[in-house]
C-alpha cells in the first residue's frame, strides 16, 4: 500500500496574483507529478494548512483541484485552516468532539488523523480532550501496526522562529497518549515547511516539505527585536511522500517535483547489471 502526503498547500496566499497565484501552480504541478509517476496511490492525506487563510472560497479551490484525484483523500487541518471551511469542502470528513480527528484502517495499517489546531495561535494544540481521545484509539487497536499523522511535529528542529519550546502542555499531552504504544511505526507531520528527520520518545518521526515555497534552512538563533534580514522562505521545489507499507515495515520517499532529465532507463543494454543485483540477493 502507497499513502501519499502532501502538506502546507497554502492556496489563498496571494489570490489576486494574475493569471493565478503561485501556490496554486505549484500545488497543480505537484498534483500532476504524483499522478503521473508510476506507483499508484491508495491513499492521499493532506496533513494541514491546505488554505493560507481558512476562507470557503480557498477551501473550494483546493477541492476543485483535487477533483480528479481517485484514491480516498484524508484532510487535516492546519493552523492556518478553519475547521468550518474544511468540513465544508470535504464534508464526509469525520469529526468528533468538535475536533477533526478520526482514523483510517486498511491493509492491516491504521491511521490516525490528528487535529493539533487552536484558532488565533501558529503553533500546535493538543488539549486533555484529545489526549485523551487518541489514547482510546491506540488502547482500542493495541495489536495494528499504526501511523499517526498531525500537522504540528511535537519536537525542537533547530528552525528557530518556527519551534515551539520544548516544554509545552500540548507536547506533553501527546507523549503521555502515546507512551506504552508499541504498535506505533512513525508520525509524520508538516508546519515546518522541511524535510525533517527525528524521534519523538523512540517513535521516528518525518516531516514532510511543503508544496508552497519552503522554510529556508537557517539554524541559527532568532532574535524578534532585530531583524538581521536572513532568508526566511525560499522557492525550493515542492515535495511530496510516498509512505509505502508492505504489511511489515513502513518505508517513506520524499520526492521534489521539478523537472529533471533521465540519465538512465532499464533497456536491454542494463539487464545484465540488472540480474547480477538480483543475484545477490539469494
Amino acid at each position: 500500500m502507497l499513502v501519499a502526503q502532501m502538506t502546507d498547500i497554502h492556496i489563498g496566499f496571494d489570490p489576486d496574483a494574475k493569471p493565478e497565484e503561485l501556490n496554486r501552480i505549484r500545488f497543480r504541478k505537484t498534483l500532476d507529478r504524483l499522478l503521473a509517476q508510476p506507483n499508484p496511490i491508495d491513499l492521499l492525506v493532506l496533513s494541514g494548512d491546505l488554505t493560507d487563510h481558512g476562507d470557503l472560497d480557498s477551501f473550494e479551490k483546493t477541492a476543485a483541484l483535487l477533483e480528479r484525484v481517485t484514491c480516498p483523500i484524508l484532510p487535516m487541518v492546519g493552523n492556518h485552516d478553519s475547521r468550518e471551511g474544511l468540513l465544508h469542502a470535504f464534508p464526509d470528513t469525520p469529526t468528533e468532539g468538535g475536533f477533526i480527528h478520526y482514523t483510517h484502517q486498511q491493509d492491516g495499517l491504521l491511521l490516525i488523523m490528528l487535529d493539533t489546531l487552536e484558532v488565533g495561535r501558529h503553533g500546535g494544540a493538543f488539549c486533555h480532550a484529545r489526549r485523551d481521545w487518541l489514547r482510546s484509539q491506540l488502547e482500542a487497536n493495541a495489536g495494528m501496526p499504526t501511523l499517526i499523522f498531525m500537522h504540528h511535529p511535537p519536537v525542537v528542529s533547530g528552525v528557530d522562529w518556527m519551534d515551539p519550546a520544548p516544554d509545552e502542555e500540548w507536547i506533553a499531552n501527546f507523549a503521555e497518549a502515546i507512551a506504552g504504544h508499541d504498535q506505533i511505526l512513525a508520525i509524520h507531520c508538516g508546519h515546518l515547511h522541511r524535510p525533517i528527520m527525528t524521534t519523538f520518545h523512540g517513535v521516528p518521526l518525518g516531516v514532510t516539505p511543503s508544496v508552497a515555497p519552503l522554510v529556508s534552512l537557517d539554524l541559527r538563533p532568532v532574535d524578534p527585536n532585530r531583524a538581521d534580514n536572513r532568508d526566511l522562505i525560499t522557492t525550493e521545489p515542492a515535495t511530496y511522500a510516498l509512505h509505502r507499507w508492505d504489511g511489515q515495515s513502513l518505508v517513506s520517499h520524499y520526492e521534489k517535483t521539478n523537472n529533471w532529465d533521465v540519465l538512465a532507463f532499464y533497456g536491454e543494454h542494463l539487464k545484465p547489471m540488472m540480474k547480477d543485483m538480483f543475484r545477490e540477493r539469494q
